[in-house]
């Protein structure tokens, strides 16, 4: 009896494109269309390709397709809340795409559920290499689905970089340590800190930075003085309120990103709060956001498009290394941050006697 594509079989070792279309019954051309994501295929066919792919566990020979085609894709793998930050990178890594004749593939992952399948569309379209920006960058089982089937990738801003995985990264610690110390030098003691997502390691970074900084002043950060946010301009609304709304209001707000500080400045307006004279606020990553509100925010410059570009130049040095059959180690390279002083800080007002 023939054995139906969506039966579970013990898969071969090393399964091949013609044991993937034996099992389908189709030709090992029609596999090759739907792993490239051609759209010349029915669906019907394609759910029986599917399907026997999804029975032998077959995995693409990522170093065999590259060897036969001469443009270079690069995936780029996102679900990035700020729109901000991810426009920046897009503008980076289009331009450096542009200028060394690769191509861009968009793809995005909605949920930790759809991190595989986002991954599996990036294969079945033909990319040779794949763009990890925040907060997929920190993601275990994206990494460890890329390792496992060879595919070159670049970590953008993470801040604890994997020894498996190039990354392209800023010393979050370092800036945010510079930004706390920036308030601290302009009088202000009672300072109130946005966190950013758990889930991405340069959050924390930063979130450590600022209590480290205020310890070595001399200040204890009492627990009302942290507020959870998510990197999203709604949360920063949410969390700006916590802290405003505070019996006793800090003179100051260090948000740990650009969008989460302009929400901060829309909730102090609408409590009529003089910003920078009554409360001071600062941001983090200095994206257009940063210089499109009233007052502009002072921030961390992240140099976002620069590491964009960085991080494409390392996917396609490591393809074209993997192509001469060469080894290609993992590369991390450290950017410069800049601090930003712009209007929405300045010296704390002093106390009325």
């Amino acid at each position: 009896m023939a054995t139906s594509p969506t039966t579970a079989i013990d898969a071969p070792a090393g399964a091949t494109v013609h044991d993937v279309a034996r099992l389908a019954g189709v030709s090992a051309m029609t596999v090759s269309r739907v792993i490239n994501g051609r759209a010349s295929v029915s669906a019907a066919t394609r759910g029986k390709v599917d399907a026997a792919i999804a029975a032998l566990r077959y995995q693409p020979n990522l170093a065999a397709r590259a060897a036969r085609t001469g443009t270079l894709r690069i995936g780029l793998l996102y679900s990035n809340p700020s729109a901000a930050y991810l426009s920046e990178f897009l503008v980076g890594a289009m331009e450096q795409c542009s200028q060394s004749g690769g191509q861009l593939l968009l793809e995005r992952c909605t949920d930790s559920g759809g991190q595989r399948a986002a991954i599996d569309k990036l294969v079945a379209a033909g990319v040779d290499g794949i763009l990890i920006p925040p907060p997929l960058c920190d993601s275990r089982q994206v990494q460890a689905r890329l390792n496992r089937i060879g595919m070159p990738s670049i970590a953008v801003a993470t801040g604890q970089p994997s020894p498996a995985i190039s990354a392209v990264r800023i010393d979050d610690y370092q800036g945010a340590l510079a930004m706390t110390r920036h308030l601290l030098a302009l009088g202000h003691r009672d300072i109130g800190f946005i966190r950013g997502d758990p889930a991405h390691t340069p959050a924390l970074l930063r979130q450590q930075a600022f209590i480290d900084a205020m310890r070595e002043a001399g200040l204890a950060v009492p627990p009302y003085r942290l507020a959870q946010g998510m990197f999203t301009y709604r949360s920063g609304l949410e969390a700006a309120r916590r802290l405003l709304e505070a019996p006793t209001r800090p003179s100051a707000i260090f948000a740990s990103n650009d969008d989460m500080a302009a929400a901060t400045l829309a909730v102090a307006h609408g409590m009529g709060l003089a910003v920078p004279q009554q409360l001071a606020v600062c941001g983090y990553d200095d994206t257009p956001v940063a210089t499109t509100v009233w007052p502009e925010l002072s921030t961390i410059h992240q140099p976002i498009a620069a590491m964009a570009r960085a991080a494409v130049t390392l996917v396609l040095d490591e393809i074209r290394q993997r192509r001469a059959g060469d080894v290609a180690p993992a590369t991390h390279q450290l950017l410069a941050f800049t601090l930003m002083a712009r209007a929405s800080t300045a010296a704390a007002a002093k106390p009325a006697l």
